[in-house]
């Protein structure tokens, strides 16, 4: 039987982002995955405990999730408020449902200070990315899970397939 897959919960049509929208991939892979059982949904931001919708939020000065992650950096929302904390708690929790489901493979949505795997957003709330990770795709990447960007079904699938 193939590892389960931690999903980020908007990529399966949840209204989770911060704007109360979802982000629904709409792909025979991941539909089919779905009725296997494969799928281990999660938001990590709402699961520590914010709100949705909710301000959107960055890490500043360019950072990435490991800087928020060993403290050196912080998440902020457009207010300006110090938001670290439940970013890193729903990371905490991610990390725990991946383990307790034995998740070897996480799809998360890229672009988030949370879930982004590729690149995430500079800090600055002026649209601009970077190449980096949010905080949940480096703890779960410092605890062996391969993470992949939703834009990159394909490429998780190849990785799946080697395994088998």
């Amino acid at each position: 039987m193939p590892a389960k897959i931690l999903v980020s919960a908007c990529l399966l049509g949840d209204p989770v982002r911060y704007n109360g929208s979802d982000k629904r991939i709409d792909h025979p892979l991941l539909a089919e995955w779905q009725r296997e059982g494969l799928l281990v949904p999660i938001c990590p931001e709402v699961a520590g405990g914010l709100p949705t919708p909710r301000p959107p939020a960055e890490i500043e000065g360019g950072g990435n999730g490991d800087d928020v992650l060993e403290g050196r950096l912080r998440i902020l929302d457009a207010s300006g408020n110090d938001v670290s904390a439940p970013f890193i708690t729903g990371a905490g929790l991610a990390l725990r449902l991946a383990q307790e489901h034995g998740c070897r493979f996480a799809l998360l949505t890229d672009g988030s200070p949370s879930c982004g795997s590729r690149e995430i957003h500079d800090g600055s709330f002026s649209g601009f990315r970077h190449s980096g990770e949010g905080a949940t795709a480096a703890l779960l990447r410092r605890h062996g899970i391969e993470v992949f960007a939703h834009s990159e079904l394909d490429a998780l699938a190849a990785r799946i397939a080697e395994e088998h």
